[in-house]
């Protein structure tokens, strides 16, 4: 039985850089859990090592892409013996760009507890260093490698009104970079983050134009996060600010539904009001 942790799957962030980023909760997991499982045991190791946690003799099974399907009915087993087991990736939070959400979506599946012991993440260290918006950001992962697959993989987010936050190996960086300009359009603003939380960590600002310029011919070295400022407003017409006026009307007060339009469609408030008063009053 578990060392005074109750059974279930325990996912365990990691740190992304600098080894102190380790949560002392997520330290406690490993310390307590029956079994762990890692995406790449060795590195699983060498963080236990760093942090003093002995396994005393406690297994520690690889999971990954390439033997989820063998290693899950084991984990799951361990489990239903009322067994705890901790999952960590190679860095940062499982299931983040990771292959645990099968683990997970397995574990559920079978009405055994998933606990998240949160940290480290490289998605999140991005958008806090970035300079963009972050009331609205959508995480797309890593584009494809090949050039069509990829136009059109961005194509899917140039219009999403939202941040967006990819992951890509410096070898493509430039290629990436260069695609996002013609998908995007040259003058969006993006952030290219570089080693975040390590010794060379770097954050370099501009727009699409001037980064994959830079980086066209001078691939990088480490982790790559990639934050794209979202797309500038469009102005929206007569008939589709009447139209989202007339809809607001609808349940709401001209007050309430001016206040709502002009926030949905960035107007000022006088000019939404104006005209929610007007189509109040209906045809003269």
């Amino acid at each position: 039985m578990a060392r005074g942790l109750a059974a279930g799957l325990y996912l365990v962030a990691t740190p992304i850089g600098s080894a102190r980023d380790m949560t002392l909760r997520g330290l406690d997991i490993l310390r307590d859990a029956d079994m762990l499982a890692a995406e790449d045991t060795r590195q699983a190791r060498k963080l236990l090592e760093i942090h003093g946690v002995a396994l005393d003799g406690r297994p520690l099974v690889p999971y990954h892409d390439h033997n989820g399907a063998q290693m899950r009915p084991r984990i799951l087993a361990a489990l239903e013996e009322g067994k705890a087991v901790a999952y960590v990736s190679d860095a940062g939070t499982p299931l983040i760009a990771d292959p645990g959400y099968r683990l997970s979506e397995a574990v559920i599946a079978a009405g055994l507890p998933v606990t998240s012991a949160p940290g480290a993440s490289a998605l999140l260290a991005a958008l806090s260093v970035a300079g963009m918006p972050t009331d609205r950001f959508l995480f797309a992962g890593f584009s494809p490698p090949k050039a069509g697959a990829r136009t059109a993989f961005l194509t899917g987010w140039a219009a999403v009104p939202a941040t967006l936050v990819f992951y890509e190996s410096p070898r493509r960086l430039g290629a990436c970079l260069a695609a996002m300009a013609e998908v995007f359009g040259a003058e969006r603003r993006v952030a290219v983050c570089r080693e975040l939380t390590k010794k060379f960590e770097e954050v370099r600002r501009g727009n699409l134009a001037e980064m994959s310029a830079l980086y066209a011919d001078a691939p990088p070295k480490g982790e790559i996060v990639i934050v794209v400022a979202p797309p500038e407003a469009l102005v929206a017409s007569e008939a589709n600010i009447d139209t989202a006026l007339l809809s607001a009307l609808k349940s709401g007060s001209v007050r309430d539904a001016a206040a709502e339009v002009a926030e949905a469609l960035g107007l000022p408030r006088k000019r939404a009001y104006a005209r929610a008063l007007e189509l109040s009053r209906g045809p003269e």
